[in-house]
């Protein structure tokens, strides 16, 4: 039984990352949601449980643990707010760009007020006129001396605008993922701009703009890898951040179940608990069957990912694409059993319906994750 369980660590973890969610992000995500307040501090408190830099180096602050470990904590977090979860995911993921791949130089500027989210960080990789095809992307950097010279924009970056630090894609040569670096790009450097915070049907816990760079000078001594290495540094972050934003749909998901089985206890019609119609039992029965499935998927490939398994990328996508599709799926059946009452910002399940519903298109659609196993499938 051991081999499909987790161990007392982990579930030390997991019980720390939820007594953090209940006492410091449940009772007040709805709040968060209608008046769409950033909590920064609640954001930070989690940064002093480690959870600002799950798998960056013990050397460089972090606390080191695995892909596993990673994703007990966001689901545990989601639970209350799938956008606050999502959002310390994304900094996880940077952080752990520069840490796995920034020199010491670049590490010693950044990581120490990373780790204490001292300063945040974003991931910009999608830009207005690359989303899936993102070896497509435009941001150009070329090459002046000591620096270089940035020019170009990213899109739907969460963040954006209150982060301090931007860990983005651009073009230094050829066409294609060939030709893309890694850079760390500061909020204050000359010619960062923001557009306006975008207007969304859910996540409204963080901000979401565009990012802009007009001429911005970088210095070299902040690329990640070398040059033409971008692409597969950007890549293999997104396995990561494929697998956490799969275990928010997970806790989101669970929460609503949750509420589901207290509410039709509860709640009577033709003179009886809804909970003793067998529809509704077998409803119940299939939002939890499906729940553990694709837990048990996402755990599997966090495992992979954690080991470097030669097929840690497939696994990842397919995680992703079976956790996002029935988290919503189980979202969406809590809000029938709920009736009215679930359409109602009186009720916590529309903000997870809103919240979960993007989880399908960010990290890569679920259409690309079903490219990227078909391919691997297919391959030689």
């Amino acid at each position: 039984m051991t081999q499909f369980d987790l161990t007392d660590e982990q579930r030390e973890i997991q019980e720390l990352a939820r007594r953090f969610t209940a006492d410091r992000i449940t009772p007040f995500a709805a709040e968060w949601d209608e008046k769409h307040i950033f909590p920064r501090d609640t954001i930070r408190e989690a940064a002093e449980l480690g959870f600002a830099a799950i798998y960056v180096s013990e050397e460089s602050g972090g606390i080191a643990l695995g892909r596993l470990e990673a994703a007990l904590i966001m689901e545990a977090m989601a639970y209350g707010c799938p956008s606050t979860s999502a959002f310390i995911s994304i900094h996880n993921m940077a952080s752990w760009m520069i840490d796995r791949f920034g020199d010491a130089d670049v590490k010693g500027r950044y990581l120490p007020d990373l780790v204490t989210m001292e300063r945040m960080a974003s991931y910009c990789l999608t830009e207005p006129g690359s989303g899936s095809d993102a070896a497509a992307l435009k941001t150009r950097a070329v090459r002046d001396g000591d620096h270089y010279v940035v020019s170009g924009s990213k899109q739907f970056i969460s963040g954006g605008g209150e982060n301090e630090v931007y860990v983005t894609m651009v073009r230094t040569g050829e066409e294609g993922p060939k030709g893309i670096s890694c850079l760390v790009i500061d909020k204050d450097m000359p010619g960062v701009s923001f557009g306006a915070n975008e207007r969304k049907l859910g996540w409204h816990a963080q901000p979401t703009r565009q990012v802009m760079f007009d001429h911005v000078r970088v210095p070299v001594a902040n690329r990640l890898g070398a040059e033409g290495e971008g692409f597969r540094i950007a890549m293999m972050g997104l396995d990561g951040g494929r697998l956490n934003i799969g275990a928010c749909s997970l806790g989101g998901a669970q929460r609503c179940l949750d509420e589901s089985v207290s509410y039709v206890k509860d709640r009577r019609q033709f003179g009886k608990a809804i909970a003793e119609f067998q529809n509704t039992q077998f409803t119940l029965a299939d939002m939890a069957t499906e729940l553990e499935a694709a837990r048990a998927l996402l755990y599997l490939a966090a495992a992979k990912v954690t080991a470097g398994a030669p097929d840690k990328t497939r696994f990842a996508a397919m995680a992703k694409r079976l956790a996002t599709d029935t988290g919503s799926s189980v979202v969406d059946r809590a809000l029938q059993l709920h009736g009215g009452y679930g359409y109602l910002m009186d009720y916590p399940i529309e903000r997870f319906w809103r919240d979960l519903r993007v989880h399908s298109i960010l990290e890569g659609t679920n259409q690309v994750m079903r490219m990227i196993v078909g391919r691997d499938l297919l391959k030689d």
